[in-house]
């Protein structure tokens, strides 16, 4: 398959005061050294703890860092459908218009705070599909922002246009979000997905399990009809395992291991893998068997491993040097010294 996006060395840095004295100087690394492929019309699963780094690739990918953030290595965006390769690294806000919406979107965390409180969600669905399309007339923006919804499975699609964020269920909310995500470039190609890449944060969160699996179902389904590629950014396994052909398990804004999803939640190269799957509830096991300890503080990393001080499988060599990652199957790596 043809590769839509590589990453190669991917880091970001953000400035953050100094403990005792409050004054800016460290500099820390929520995302470190990540190199991925996401295949076109594939699906990757990001998952780990919070704070491991999963949200603030998808920005970085987005171009919305925190201003005055460093970004080095590189992040290609294949020319595919007749759109030119860029380096989303190395983008210009000004360079992102046609990137941004088009040929990139993003599904966020929370469609109650990304939502604008005052504004009717045909409105906020209408404004992403101008920013694309200027000389759009009214009627024909209103005719897409029905489309989109229709597309993302809102039922009475005129009547959600009309209401507010607050007058919509959760679920609603985050099916306004993804035709939002959707709308700018749903019209273009030829109505097809093409080349396009859509990056689903948590979507699901706080949502009962009934619609959970509704908005699990639609991602797939949109997907399959519009030919996206997909990053789904999760903490939840057993919720990967039904979105994603691959799987990447980050920890402390490294990539620890990234291989087909059956193969890596059937047998799990990397300790901090196997802890997240005990963790997780199973029909098998009346007990969940927590990791012990927490995610080390960014800028109070330990030496070598940074998952060591949490590991029963520790070796003095752990705390030597980072490892490198190292093959554990077809496709299959991990980053630890016992692969």
């Amino acid at each position: 398959m043809t590769a839509l996006l590589e990453l190669r060395g991917l880091t970001v840095e953000l400035a953050v005061p100094l403990r005792e004295s409050g004054r800016a100087g460290v500099w820390v690394r929520p995302v470190n050294e990540v190199s991925l492929r996401m295949e076109r019309g594939g699906s990757l699963g990001l998952v780990g703890e919070s704070g491991s780094g999963k949200t603030m690739l998808a920005l970085a990918l987005m171009g919305l860092l925190p201003q005055g953030a460093r970004v080095t290595g590189a992040a290609r965006l294949n020319g595919e459908g007749g759109g030119r390769e860029v380096d989303l690294a190395a983008l210009a806000e000004n360079e992102w218009t046609g990137i941004r919406g088009q040929r990139i979107a993003m599904v966020f965390q929370e469609p109650m705070t990304a939502l604008n409180p005052v504004m009717r969600a045909g409105q906020q669905i209408g404004e992403a599909i101008r920013a694309h399309n200027r000389g759009l007339g009214r009627d024909e923006v209103q005719r897409r922002v029905i489309a989109a919804l229709e597309r993302a499975a809102v039922p009475e699609p005129e009547l959600r246009a009309r209401q507010y964020p607050h007058e919509l269920s959760g679920g609603l909310r985050q099916r306004v979000m993804i035709a939002m995500a959707l709308a700018a470039g749903a019209e273009s190609e030829n109505g097809a997905g093409g080349g396009r890449l859509l990056i689903a944060d948590e979507p699901t969160t706080a949502l009962d399990v009934t619609v959970q699996k509704q908005i699990l179902a639609l991602l797939v389904e949109l997907r399959r009809e519009l030919g996206l590629s997909l990053i789904f950014i999760t903490h939840d396994l057993a919720v990967v395992s039904q979105v994603a052909e691959r799987v990447a398990v980050m920890y402390a804004g490294r990539v620890v291991e990234e291989g087909p999803t059956g193969e890596v939640l059937r047998a799990p190269r990397h300790p901090y893998t196997e802890g997240l799957l005990r963790a997780s509830p199973q029909l098998s096991r009346r007990e969940l068997v927590p990791i012990p300890g927490m995610v080390p503080a960014l800028d109070a990393l330990p030496p070598g491993c940074a998952f060591a001080p949490r590991c029963s499988l520790r070796r003095d060599a752990c705390v030597e040097a980072v490892p490198e990652p190292r093959a554990a199957g077809p496709g299959h790596e991990a980053r630890c010294i016992l692969v």
